[in-house]
């Protein structure tokens, strides 16, 4: 009992001990004058945004000098050919039958009024029919009449027989003119129907025309099909192609700087190099919920047919004069991980110093500087993702 008393007396003693060489140790080592430790890492110097890299990686990086560069005020946006609906027309037959002869195909330029397709229909039979028929009544009618006015100069006849033939021949002549009317609507000239009325023979054939000038985009007509007004998909589709629209979906908070009739100036991808010209035709009404952007409308002349309908184009509109500002390349302007944009300034082409910059405009490959570069400094162009990834490096 008096041996496990002493070993922990001598426990304790050690474990005091301890404490005070800690004590000591943190009085020994704590800064003069009181001063406390640091509680926090010491805050970044200007060297943490500076980097040196050597003459061979020097040679990957590319050194320009920032410039004056005319900024335009305008307005860009994506959008993609269509065919002008104005000028696009579905031809349907105006009447039931079954399509007798094509005349057309797919990717023809047709004239106006060049017959695309015959019908075989029995509502032309009919009226057909009924104009013989009436021509032959105003014949008689006109006859009687005739007869009746010499039968009155040797008083062989009554007034009022001459009253009945006149009245006869005057319905008989009314119902003819409707009859030429009827047959007019199926498409058939006066040349037409005063040749059926003459040699009394019905022809059935119903001609369907083109409505204006163009190309047929589409054809679904074909000899023996069942065609019917206005039934999908139409018989032809006939486009004037010698201009298209640009459709494009504008950002709403856009579209204040935009008025009918402004210039645009279009580009597509199937045609490099190529500016083409029109002007804004329609500004739609209403924003769409999901995108918040507005359908906006151009229309472009193109009279070589060289665009097509689902091309995709941008569309350039200049909204005011162009404002000179400091300007570097694209690929000079790196964007950090916060997203801050900084250029990497240097004066020997070694030594790079990263300064946050402020982007306005960009246009045609440049950035515009709105803050943080001067005209005429010297900052990494091609090769500043480079110089950026060297100072990550240093700074870990």
């Amino acid at each position: 009992m008096g041996m496990q008393m002493t070993h922990k007396l001598k426990i304790g003693a050690a474990a005091a001990l301890a404490v005070l060489v800690v004590c000591i140790g943190y009085v020994w080592l704590a800064p003069r004058g009181g001063a406390s430790l640091p509680t926090k890492a010491a805050a970044p110097t200007a060297a943490q945004d500076t980097v040196t890299i050597t003459e061979l990686q020097a040679k990957h990086v590319s050194v320009i000098a920032a410039q004056m560069h005319a900024f335009d005020a305008r307005l860009d946006a994506v959008g993609f050919i269509d065919f002008n609906q104005d000028h696009l027309a579905q031809v349907f037959s105006p009447y039931q039958g079954r399509v007798r002869e094509v005349r057309a195909k797919a990717g023809d330029d047709v004239a106006k009024g060049q017959v695309l397709f015959t019908v075989d229909s029995p509502d032309l039979v009919q009226a057909e029919s009924n104009l013989i028929s009436t021509a032959g009544l105003l014949a008689l009618t006109s006859k009687t009449l005739e007869r009746a006015r010499q039968m009155i100069t040797i008083q062989a006849n009554a007034v009022r027989d001459i009253e009945q033939a006149v009245s006869d021949q005057q319905t008989a002549a009314g119902n003819y003119q409707a009859a030429r009317n009827a047959l007019r609507i199926f498409g058939k000239s006066d040349a037409d129907m005063d040749r059926i009325a003459a040699s009394r023979k019905i022809d059935g054939e119903l001609r369907v025309v083109s409505p204006f000038a163009g190309r047929v985009t589409a054809r679904a007509a074909a000899p023996g099909v069942l065609v019917q007004p206005g039934a999908a998909p139409a018989p032809f589709t006939v486009a004037d192609l010698s201009s298209v629209w640009m459709v494009a979906n504008v950002v709403e908070g856009d579209v204040a700087a935009l008025r009918i009739g402004q210039s645009v100036s279009v580009t597509v991808a199937a045609l490099p190099g190529r500016k083409l010209q029109g002007s804004i035709s329609y500004i739609g009404s209403t924003v769409d919920p999901s995108t918040h952007r507005v359908s906006v409308r151009s229309e472009i002349a193109d009279p070589q047919h060289e665009l097509r309908p689902q091309m995709l184009a941008t569309f350039v509109v200049h909204t005011g004069a162009p404002v000179q500002s400091v300007g570097v390349p694209a690929n000079a302007v790196v964007r950090e991980g916060d997203g801050t944009m900084t250029v990497f300034v240097t004066g020997d082409g070694r030594r790079f110093v990263r300064r946050v910059v402020k982007l306005g405009l960009q246009q045609d490959g440049m950035d515009q500087i709105i803050e943080g570069l001067s005209a005429s400094e010297r900052a990494a162009g091609d090769g500043a993702l480079f110089v950026s990834n060297a100072l990550a490096l240093q700074s870990n």
